[in-house]
């Protein structure tokens, strides 16, 4: 395609060809009507007497042979050595002779020139993935957060006024310093790998049966959007490696599947998911108790799936990704 600030656009310069070639205008006078050089209406004349209408589109102006480019095997060392080892463009051409620029080229060639390109524990390159309809797969996780005191933690109110809210509030049990146990807050959350549609619970624990109790809701859920599950997704936590477990993806008709055990990097979605939920929900503001927080979390849901754009669906809401349902676009 022409850019922004192209004289002539392919419409026009099929004018001007035809009109030299067809017509029997002269090329300066072409040019002089079209207001561009000489050179340039001699170029789309003599296309147009070799071509067709095609001919009139831009050409790429890539090489049709690159005589000097670096070497196959090279290449393959330059990306073992960034696999493996890690090393940067400069270490990398102390090894392998070249310069630094053309070593930065080849990294950038194969998607290699930035590290969050490459799993951080193996060096493997990121291998990413997403089934092709909803319900497909379901991922399940954990997100264990810290109760909040009354009137505000520390990351809001400072280290010394957190430890006095913490103090000060009412109805907890205490510890064998006499302070106030405030206890965890365990966020059971479900995801579609497809559509990225989230679903969440908060409980005071994550047994199995908490774990059962969340999977059945979510699968009710996800069933009333026209969403039916297949598989689930999870980690290698007690709960999920529970006979409970298994009977009860059983008796949904779910094959359970599990991570390898410290590769949370399989379940990345929901771990990516658990970051989006503590920065827009968890820690977005000043809550002033533990359920004024907790009351906070389903409008933020709707906003995330109803309303967020999400890179993973082209900046779209994650609900956009269920067709035909009720109440989609509210």
């Amino acid at each position: 395609m022409s850019h922004a600030n192209a004289a002539l656009t392919p419409r026009h310069r099929l004018k001007l060809a035809r009109a030299v070639v067809e017509d029997g205008w002269s090329i300066s006078y072409a040019a002089a009507v079209f207001n561009v050089a000489w050179p340039t209406a001699k170029k789309w004349s003599d296309r147009y007497r070799r071509g067709d209408l095609a001919a009139m589109e831009d050409r790429s102006s890539r090489p049709h042979s690159c005589p000097r480019r670096t070497p196959r095997p090279i290449v393959r060392k330059i990306v073992h050595l960034r696999w493996k080892k890690r090393l940067g463009p400069v270490q990398i051409a102390d090894r392998v002779g070249l310069a630094p620029s053309t070593v930065h080229a080849v990294l950038r060639r194969c998607r290699l020139n930035r590290l969050s390109h490459v799993d951080r524990a193996t060096g493997e390159p990121i291998r990413r993935y997403e089934h092709d309809h909803p319900g497909s797969m379901l991922h399940v996780d954990v997100k264990k957060l810290g109760n909040i005191p009354d009137n505000g933690g520390w990351r809001y109110v400072g280290r010394a006024q957190g430890l006095r809210n913490r103090a000060d509030t009412p109805g907890k049990p205490r510890n064998r310093h006499h302070n106030p146990v405030l206890g965890t807050a365990f966020v059971h959350t479900v995801i579609d790998d497809h559509s990225r549609v989230a679903y969440a619970e908060i409980h005071d624990d994550e047994t199995a049966a908490t774990a059962i109790a969340v999977l059945r809701n979510a699968v009710a859920w996800f069933a009333v959007r026209g969403i039916t599950t297949e598989r689930v997704l999870s980690d290698n936590g007690s709960a999920y490696r529970s006979h409970a477990w298994r009977d009860a993806c059983t008796e949904l008709g779910i094959k359970p599947r599990r991570t390898r055990p410290y590769r949370p990097q399989t379940n990345g979605k929901i771990e990516r998911f658990h970051r989006t939920m503590a920065d827009g929900w968890a820690f977005a503001r000043m809550f002033q108790s533990e359920s004024a927080r907790r009351k906070a979390l389903p409008a933020w849901l709707h906003e995330y799936n109803h309303h967020r754009p999400h890179t993973a669906t082209g900046n779209r809401p994650p609900i956009t990704r269920l067709t035909n349902l009720s109440g989609q676009y509210i």
